[in-house]
């Protein structure tokens, strides 16, 4: 499937909760707009991807390769949000501060796993993911027996 970021971003950008959009097609790409990195904290590990525009042939080749890669990385929980308007000055653009071009991958624990002032190849972002501790846990918690072997429960009180 690929990855659609050209024609949706004016009407992704006026949506009101983008956490809602993204869970409905999480393979798009959304304008950052005015949201807040803390908004995905333990919800998603959003890929901001920075440039001046989107002529920009870093910014091309970049989405190029999320689009490559789209299943497996929304298969992740990854949110990709993109901002290629430097005098908008958006939440995550101040918080983030890259300098031209910038790749930034953020662990759902909202600390800034990777950051590249070139594009990521999706394989070089997916490793990087399953490298992270709580993706770690997710591969863990999924390979479990689901008939609860191993497990103890909790009281209740």
């Amino acid at each position: 499937m690929a990855l659609f970021w050209a024609a949706p971003l004016v009407a992704a950008q006026e949506a009101p909760d983008l956490l809602m959009r993204w869970a409905e097609e999480p393979r798009a790409a959304y304008p950052v707009g005015e949201a807040e990195l803390d908004e995905f904290e333990f919800v998603a590990r959003p890929i901001v991807v920075f440039a001046d525009g989107t002529t920009d042939p870093q910014f091309q080749r970049q989405m190029g390769f999320l689009a490559e890669r789209i299943d497996e990385l929304a298969a992740r929980d990854v949110i990709v949000l993109i901002d290629t308007d430097p005098e908008a000055r958006s939440p995550i653009r101040r918080s983030l501060r890259p300098r031209g071009f910038a790749v930034i991958l953020i662990g759902k624990d909202g600390r800034i796993a990777q950051r590249k002032p070139a594009p990521f190849t999706g394989r070089e972002l997916i490793h990087a993911i399953d490298k992270l501790p709580l993706r770690q846990q997710e591969i863990r918690d999924a390979n479990r027996p689901l008939d609860g072997a191993g497990a103890q429960a909790l009281p209740l009180r």
